[in-house]
């Protein structure tokens, strides 16, 4: 009975993580720009006496889903959503760079452009910082134009380019910090094909009604998994009752 317990057990620790990944999704469904995360386990043969018919869920590194959230106008200058398959590229607080489609930017008094978690947004030459102005426009290449101060309607001058790449899914990871990262460690190249929609943003990609279903099934089988693991303690009790009656 002990090989069950070992088994169901290790289920149902898998399925305590799952669950957490789950709440962790709905929790930021209505979190702009991000990206749901997803459990990866791979299963694994118990070798041992008899016919090898048990197996272990061996969790392995959190995945992302890359699907696309929906596009949603805000009319607001700072707000930029990010076209197909691009991101945007920002400053991690351990200075390495990163990838968000997060786009609700705001400048601080220093004039830095950052995200909403306050992650500098990036630049062709590093962090971008916009002067003091009466007008600022995001173009769809993502060319920061300002009008200056005392400046006519007309004049605009640009003041920067926010970085934005496009690399492929699998040579992305997403971080504890909830930014990705390339897999090997370099930084992606700038690419021409990705594009901004200016005073829009992305919603989160994280499906409100499935994570709720999600939850509910997880706690069922969870339920399932104590059960077993109930029963087996109770025919365990059972046979060593049998072997003091003999």
């Amino acid at each position: 009975m002990d090989r069950v317990v070992f088994v169901v057990g290790n289920a149902g620790k898998q399925l305590l993580r799952t669950q957490a990944l789950n709440s962790h999704n709905l929790a930021n469904a209505n979190t702009t720009g991000f990206q749901a995360d997803l459990a990866n386990f791979s299963p694994r043969i118990i070798n041992g006496a008899g016919h090898e018919s048990r197996a272990f869920a061996v969790a392995g590194n959190n995945g992302a889903s890359f699907e696309k959230g929906e596009i949603q106008p805000t009319g607001r200058t700072l707000d930029v959503a990010v076209n197909g398959d691009g991101w945007l590229a920002v400053q991690a607080p351990d200075g390495s760079e990163a990838y968000t489609r997060a786009g609700n930017l705001h400048i601080n008094i220093n004039g830095q452009l950052l995200t909403r978690s306050n992650h500098p947004v990036l630049g062709d030459s590093g962090p971008i910082v916009v002067p003091e102005n009466q007008k600022l426009e995001i173009g769809s290449d993502g060319t920061i134009s300002v009008q200056a101060l005392g400046q006519q309607p007309n004049t605009l001058a640009e003041v920067g380019r926010i970085k934005l790449v496009s690399p492929l899914a699998e040579e992305l990871k997403k971080g504890p910090d909830g930014l990705l990262r390339m897999r090997n460690g370099t930084q992606a190249e700038a690419s021409t094909e990705a594009t901004l929609t200016s005073g829009a943003l992305e919603s989160s990609n994280v499906n409100g009604v499935e994570a709720m279903v999600n939850m509910i099934s997880l706690a069922r089988q969870f339920e399932i998994s104590v059960k077993i693991m109930s029963t087996a303690k109770e025919m365990d009790e059972r046979t060593t009752q049998i072997m003091n009656m003999s």
